[in-house]
Formats: C-alpha cells, structure tokens, sequence
C-alpha cells in the first residue's frame, strides 16, 4: 500500500517560509507530479516526504502511520535523481543490487530481484557492462532499477529526466509510464516541464510560491484552470491573455469588439483564448483585427504569432498548409472555450 497524506506541511530555513501549509492526499498507486517553475518548492515538498528535509510543521502520514519524524529508511519509500549517482566501477548488476547486499540479503534473492527489475526495464543485455558502456538513458534505467529491487511503497522521483536531450526524454517518458502501470505503485514525480507533467500523471499538483494553486487531472487542469496563474501555466503554447472591458453585457479585448458568448463575466478583467480555440476571419469580423508578424511551421501545425493594435501579441494554432505569411491581416473569432479572470486572477465561468 502507498497511500500518502500531507497534513498542514510546512517549512521554514529560519525566518524564510517556503512550504506554506501543503494539505494533499495521494491515493494508493496513483502517479502524481508536482509542477512549477523555479523557486516554487516542488523540490522542498518531495524531500520532505522522503526524509531529505525535515518537516518544521505538520505531519506526513504513510499507510496510515504517522512518519513525520521517522528517518527516510524508516518510510519505505525509494528516491530517483537528476543525477544517476551510479558506482562507475560496479557492473550494472552490482548497482541495482548494492542496496540490498549491503542490508544483508542473500545471494540468490539479489539476484532474483536484480533480473526482475532488469526485465521489467529492458536491461537484460546489460547487467555485465559498466556505466561508461550505457547511454544517459540506460543510465537513469539502471538507477530506477536500484529503487525497484528495494520493493517500495512509493517511489520518489526529482527530476529524473533534465539531464537528457529531447530523444531521451521521450523514450524514458514512455519508460515511467509504462513502469507504474507495471507496478502499480505509488509515483510522486517532480518536474519543471508540463509536457512531462501532462503526460505521465493520474493528477497534478501545480505550486505556486510555497501553496497549491490546484490539484486535478491533466484535462481539468488543461480545460478548466482554476486561476490565472494555472491557466498561463498549463499549456504549449500558452493560453493567449487578453485584458478586457465589459461591452453590451459582454467582453471585449482591449481594442476590439464585443465577443461572441461572452455574456455573464461580471467583474472579469482578463479573457484567456487557447490558440486552438482561434478561427481566422476576414478583418474586420470576429472580435480583434490582427497582423501576422512570424510563421512558426512544424509540419502537421503551424503557430502563427500576431500583433493587434492594443491587446498585445496573440498566438494562433492552425494546420501546416496554411499560406498566411508576414504582414498578413486578419480577424480572429472565438472556436472553443473562452476563459474570463477577475481582478485576483481567479477564473470565472467557462463558456463553451
């Protein structure tokens, strides 16, 4: 079982406060990511549930054991690093089952466990090489390994994958992925890039200076964000923001025309559009007049990036056969979802 309960979790380095009373429950085999950007004690939060970092207030309950004060040996969990940290001179086979000799296991259950957990990740071919003989991804393979022959309750992962270029990335996205649904066990995973938080979790956690900004699954988050700073967030490209002035009982973007649908947002500021939810028009329609000011083609899509007159820059998602060039002018109309923030960056109600 990896049932984990974050009660009140807070921390403080002297009179710096950087986990501000972090309440979460993770179910039993659920695959969780903290995600935010820098400084926002995603990092913090995962040490302080593996014992890396002392809790100054509240309480960390596993399994239904409070073990808030317990030593990280003592909470049956098993950390992943940025960093391989693997033993240059041991074979693969020694790494992955350094662990388990040096608490005193027998011979044959070492390696019974080393094999399993080299056939579960494909390394079977490798267990006689060193570490200098492995690529980057065979390497963070290896020190996923010695966390599984440890048979944990949960598995703590910091960034695993940052020091792989975009290839590996994907190979050991796919890698994780199918791990947990391999063990089935608990995963608390820390990353700074949402496309791996969209894709590997059950739910995210997005922090935001210490607190939860909001917890949900990738789609909640992706179409129902719970604030201003998720929205902008969550997303690649980002949710275009625009400000906005109530017109005829509805908004308006800065500059344009009343949007269609947009009725009901009292007291909204901002307006958010993905750019999928854009549809080009002729100028003078839809609710902005924009210029085309860079093509971005990556073949299936194109990105276009647009300049309007007083609502700021605006990107578009369109398919990779468009013809709009540089200096193109055009009118943007509302194809999806519009999202609406008051003046504390709280959304308002989202209108199809």
């Amino acid at each position: 079982m990896g049932a984990i309960r974050l009660d009140r979790i807070e921390k403080w380095f002297e009179e710096l406060q950087v986990i501000k009373g972090i309440d979460l429950e993770i179910e039993d085999g659920e695959f969780i990511v903290f995600v935010g950007p820098s400084g926002c004690g995603k990092s913090t939060l995962l040490r302080m549930i593996g014992g890396l970092e002392e809790i100054s207030r509240g309480n960390l309950v596993i399994d239904g054991k409070d073990v808030t004060s317990d030593p990280p040996s003592k909470r049956g969990l098993s950390m992943v690093f940025q960093s391989y940290a693997l033993y240059p001179h041991m074979s693969v086979r020694e790494n992955m089952g350094f662990s388990l000799k040096t608490a005193g296991a027998p011979k044959s259950e070492v390696t019974e466990k080393v094999d399993d957990a080299a056939s579960i990740l494909k390394l079977g071919d490798y267990l006689d090489r060193r570490p200098k003989a492995l690529s980057g991804g065979q390497r963070q393979r290896v020190a996923i390994g010695r966390s599984i022959v440890r048979d944990p309750t949960a598995f703590l992962f910091d960034e695993p994958l940052s020091n792989l270029d975009a290839a590996l990335r994907v190979e050991m996205r796919y890698e994780i992925a199918k791990l947990h649904q391999t063990l089935g066990r608990t995963m608390i995973y820390v990353t700074h890039d949402q496309v791996e938080a969209m894709t590997l979790a059950d739910r995210i956690v997005v922090l935001e200076f210490g607190t939860i900004s909001q917890v949900g699954t990738p789609r909640e988050l992706y179409e129902r964000p719970a604030n201003l700073f998720v929205a902008e967030f969550i997303g690649s490209p980002a949710m275009n923001i625009l400000p906005c002035i109530g017109v005829d009982g509805g908004l308006a973007p800065k500059g344009g025309r009343r949007i269609a649908g947009s009725e009901g947002r009292v007291g909204a500021v901002k307006v958010g559009v993905r750019p999928e939810n854009l549809q080009i028009v002729a100028s003078g329609e839809g609710f902005i007049d924009a210029t085309v000011e860079v093509v971005e083609y990556l073949g299936a899509d194109s990105f276009l990036i647009l300049g309007t007159e007083a609502a700021g820059q605006i990107t578009l998602r369109t398919d990779g056969t468009t013809r709009a060039k540089p200096g193109d002018k055009m009118g943007l109309s509302l194809a999806g979802t519009l999202h609406a923030f008051d003046k504390t960056g709280k959304a308002l109600l989202h209108v199809e």
